[in-house]
């Protein structure tokens, strides 16, 4: 009992969120959401206490949690970040962890499991498991949505009451850049950003932190920033200095990419110009059809009423049709036959000839007696083999890099590459492509990399031979 002259001893504080994103993070009421932002903005501590402090509320055992890294080494970086924490703020015998099974267990039933995922196979290491609250340390380090996706079926609880949460964070850039920006950012400059579509009837939440909330950090090491500002790469300055998702991510071309050097609004293609078509292939994961027009080196009236000569071979990507669900990396599962079909029907409206083109080698593949580019012959759309001869990936990379870099030039002297502004799907998903981390003169194929397939295609293609001169324009 205390007298009077007597003052109640204070509590030491251990951790508290510091003001701005990460304290509205740890309120967010709701079911998804993301804590991205700049480096240094104290997102791993805040995906960390996001679930601690539900522990000890009297949910017991049924308060049971899961925290995934793409692989165990990165993992290693979550399991020190929670003993220095977890360690002081719940001492034995409050929580206890225990290294052979990577989890967290507390006095009071509640459970933290520290994972790593890196196929959405191993979702069948937890099927038919419930997590009220699922984590993800760096989102965009996973290539697809398949993993975070799957998982979800394993965010519930039979107990009545029970907060559900589906919590990650992240920086810009990395292989998963461009699914996770799909997904959460509509408005890149917002700090708080409320994304609802027909995919999410919750709705999604992102929320931006910026290294400078970071008080602690600032005060031990101030010249971090500056360490931040002497990044050369561009892009990963943007990304980890200010946070911005308007940046080519991943390294297979970001270093050759303009914008506003190799987007072109539509312009009339002169007569003279070659117009044929390339195909990837896909129905679980989506097709792509891509429409070309090769230069003679006969001058072009541009969009804005200027003229302009281009040297010959220069490709534009005039037109495209893409096969997919509306979700990055997902199929509609057409039939080639539908296919051919619609592809005649969208060439019915061109004011020119299309000729033949190549498409991926699969396409002709009868080892199981259905040959699909027989089938889209039949339905009056035909294509000959693409050239897959090995070292022909590692040679498809270079020339599309050539190209984008000719047409950078000024004067632009060499063949190059132009992107009509309406082909939002190859600016959508090729300028960020990442390289293959085992393969680096190889873009990583587990990234949406349909259009870009097709468009190496074409690169690569040397078969259509004489020109033939074609009727009208576009």
């Amino acid at each position: 009992m205390l007298t009077s002259n007597q003052e109640e001893p204070k509590q030491e504080v251990v951790w508290q969120p510091q003001e701005g994103s990460q304290e509205l993070f740890l309120r967010c009421p709701g079911a998804e959401v993301l804590y991205e932002g700049t480096r240094g903005s104290c997102k791993t501590d805040g995906l960390v206490m996001d679930f601690a402090q539900h522990t000890g509320q009297g949910y017991g055992l049924n308060w049971r949690g899961i925290l995934f890294r793409l692989t165990f080494p990165q993992l290693e970086d979550i399991i020190s970040r929670t003993k220095k924490w977890f360690s002081r703020i719940f001492p034995e015998p409050q929580a206890i962890y225990n290294a052979g099974n990577h989890k967290w267990v507390w006095a009071t039933g509640e459970e933290l499991l520290l994972r790593y995922m890196q196929n959405p196979d191993d979702y069948w290491n937890y099927h038919g498991h419930e997590y009220p609250w699922i984590g993800w340390e760096e989102l965009t380090n996973w290539p697809t949505p398949d993993c975070y996706d799957r998982m979800k079926a394993c965010n519930r609880s039979s107990h009545s009451g029970m907060p559900r949460k589906y919590r990650s964070n992240c920086n810009p850039y990395g292989v998963g850049h461009h699914w996770v920006k799909g997904r959460f950012v509509r408005n890149p400059k917002a700090f708080y950003e409320e994304v609802t579509d027909e995919n999410s009837p919750q709705g999604r939440i992102r929320i931006r932190g910026t290294i400078h909330e970071n008080k602690i950090l600032m005060k031990a090491d101030p010249a971090y920033i500056e360490t931040l500002k002497s990044i050369s790469d561009p892009n990963l300055k943007a990304a980890w200095l200010d946070g911005s998702w308007d940046i080519v991510a991943g390294g297979a071309l970001s270093d050759k990419w303009r914008y506003n050097d190799h987007i072109l609004t539509p312009f009339e293609i002169p007569r003279s110009w070659y117009i044929n078509r390339s195909f990837d292939w896909g129905s679980s994961k989506p097709f792509s059809v891509g429409w070309w027009a090769e230069s003679d080196g006969t001058e072009a009236k541009l969009a804005d009423g200027t003229h302009r000569t281009f040297p010959p071979k220069t490709l534009f990507r005039i037109a495209e049709w893409y096969g997919w669900s509306g979700e990055p990396n997902k199929g509609c599962n057409m039939s080639a036959v539908a296919i051919a079909k619609k592809i005649k029907e969208i060439e019915k409206h061109f004011p020119f000839t299309v000729r033949e083109g190549p498409a991926g080698t699969d396409l002709f593949d009868a080892a199981k007696g259905v040959c699909l580019s027989d089938d889209m012959a039949k339905a009056g759309v035909s294509w000959h083999k693409a050239d897959t001869s090995p070292g022909s990936r590692k040679t498809g990379l270079e020339r599309l890099r050539q190209f984008l870099e000719a047409a950078s030039e000024v004067p632009m002297e060499r063949s190059g590459i132009f992107i009509f502004s309406n082909c939002r799907h190859f600016i959508r998903t090729v300028p960020i492509l990442p390289r293959d981390t085992k393969k680096l003169d190889d873009v990583d194929t587990d990234a949406e990399d349909h259009v870009y397939d097709e468009t190496r295609y074409r690169l690569m293609d040397t078969t259509h031979g004489a020109r033939m001169v074609d009727v009208g324009g576009i």
